[in-house]
């Protein structure tokens, strides 16, 4: 408290609680560093009114403007905290899990719910970049197995959101050897002829990338997105040269032919509606 609030608090006492601002009242826009006030961009869907970017929403979120009404079921899912290899940087492993838990309140980076969306039952699943930047580990590769399943089990489409920036290097090569888990929860869909709708949204990188994130019957993106495998700084000081402009965002890769349309998250709601509609019909 500096001296100003100490001032004041001593003069209006009953007023010290309005001094007090959460940590994540204001949001700095990534694309022109504009302050945005975080209770305004709930009501833009966390796009950007200056520059129209796409911040990184949390899933709860998400739902609350995807499902009818913003009603949804939270499907549960295993999220046990495992630490094979005893992993430590600046903190461990399983601090940083800890935390992360209590910053998005969340299990694991997946939340999967399940409602409708212009009347359609869906089985929806999103990562959150906040929760360790949205890194799989063995826990989200079941969450992925547990979406699949009760996909399958209520005869729903499955759509994924994805953002990540890839496996979870804490749990190394458990991390990567689960997520061809994520590949057999997608066929497990595609095999019930229900459709699998992937919305990557930014980032979407490694090994999210190269899996379930890139194996849907329609892949969707979020305007200016990126969406890659590896960065584009990591490509241009590996080959030595200069990429060209927009290179890995969603409207190169629907340019040359990655992703089927970019969708603005206005739009999305009744796009997605539309898709399912069709796809129903046809595996009628």
């Amino acid at each position: 408290m500096n001296w100003l609030t100490r001032t004041i608090s001593k003069v209006f006492p009953r007023k010290k609680k309005s001094l007090d601002i959460a940590e994540n009242a204001w949001i700095k826009c990534s694309q022109c560093q504009t302050m945005l006030y975080s209770s305004d961009l709930e009501k833009t869907l966390f796009v950007c009114p200056n520059c129209d970017e796409h911040l990184q929403i949390h899933p709860r979120i998400r739902f609350k403007n995807l499902f009818d009404g913003g009603v949804f079921e939270e499907i549960k899912y295993p999220s046990g905290f495992t630490d094979p290899l005893n992993f430590k940087a600046l903190k461990t492993y399983k601090e940083r899990f800890n935390d992360a838990r209590q910053k998005t309140d969340m299990d694991d980076c997946f939340l999967i719910g399940y409602g409708q969306i212009n009347n359609i039952n869906v089985t929806i699943a999103a990562q959150n970049f906040h929760f360790m930047g949205g890194s799989v580990g063995a826990s989200a590769a079941e969450a992925m197995i547990k979406a699949a399943e009760h996909s399958v089990t209520n005869h729903t489409p499955l759509i994924v959101f994805t953002c990540s920036g890839g496996a979870r290097m804490d749990e190394n090569q458990h991390s990567l050897q689960s997520l061809p888990k994520t590949t057999i929860a997608c066929q497990m869909v595609k095999d019930a002829k229900l459709p699998y709708i992937v919305i990557n949204t930014n980032p979407t990188s490694g090994g999210v990338s190269a899996s379930f994130g890139s194996l849907g019957s329609i892949t969707l993106a979020e305007p200016n997105a990126l969406i890659c495998f590896a960065g584009p700084r990591v490509i241009s000081n590996t080959v030595g040269e200069t990429l060209p402009d927009g290179f890995q965002r969603s409207e190169y890769l629907l340019e040359h032919g990655f992703i089927d349309q970019v969708v603005h998250r206005k739009e999305l709601k009744d796009k997605l509606s539309q898709i399912i509609s069709l796809l129903l019909k046809r595996v009628a």
